[in-house]
């Protein structure tokens, strides 16, 4: 146990990169994602299949390829990134095609009626998205949304992949070094435990927020 108290000021420094990372993945992935959902949904035939195009590709490819690939490939048409921006990009485009894909299936979850309906007493397209399909459709996108938050916080260790020290390498520098693995690995466990608590916890409240919307 004295080897897991010693390692904490290292394993903190790793633990910040973690968050960092999934910190500035979800945000990217939230930002992007809605705006190409909403393009998904209701955008011409011309937006339409290219963000089709991007969603099956991205979420057909292992995310520890995509990484390498934008670590390796970007150099060579002369585009030169580092691992830590490279790693970012990739897990953002891989956790953006999930974003888009959730959001198009929350809008598109909402019976027609609905949309009939705002038509039938007046209000614009601008109207019945904020008052009538948002509403409701925000209930069907948390579950989903935080599912893929709590994936990005476990997937954040492929940064490890273009040597940038996050926890789980960190983990793995100590036990390096003291060739203790049981005690490290238990509070490497129990971190990534209560960081995916919190959030399940704050989804569940969320939920229960807005569990008033009924259609």
């Amino acid at each position: 146990m004295d080897v897991a108290i010693n390692a904490l000021p290292f394993l903190w420094e790793g633990l910040l990169v973690t968050l960092h990372v999934s910190a500035l993945v979800v945000v990217i992935a939230l930002a992007i994602g809605l705006v190409l959902g909403l393009g998904l949904t209701y955008g011409p035939r011309w937006i339409y299949w290219p963000i089709r195009l991007y969603s099956d590709i991205l979420r057909g490819i292992p995310v520890p390829v995509l990484i390498f690939a934008v670590y390796y490939l970007l150099p060579v048409i002369g585009w030169n990134i580092d691992g830590f921006t490279a790693a970012v990009s990739a897990l953002a485009a891989f956790e953006t095609a999930r974003v888009l894909e959730v959001t198009r299936g929350a809008i598109q979850s909402i019976h027609p009626g609905q949309t009939d309906a705002g038509q039938a007493i007046g209000l614009t397209f601008s109207q019945r998205m904020i008052y009538v399909i948002f509403p409701q459709a925000l209930r069907r996108f948390l579950p989903p949304w935080i599912n893929s938050v709590v994936d990005t916080v476990k997937g954040s260790s492929l940064v490890s992949f273009v040597s940038i020290v996050e926890l789980t390498l960190a983990i793995q520098q100590v036990i390096g070094r003291t060739f203790e693995p049981m005690p490290l690995y238990i509070l490497g466990m129990a971190i990534y435990f209560a960081i995916n608590f919190t959030l399940s916890t704050a989804s569940r409240r969320l939920e229960a927020r807005f569990a008033y919307i009924r259609e």
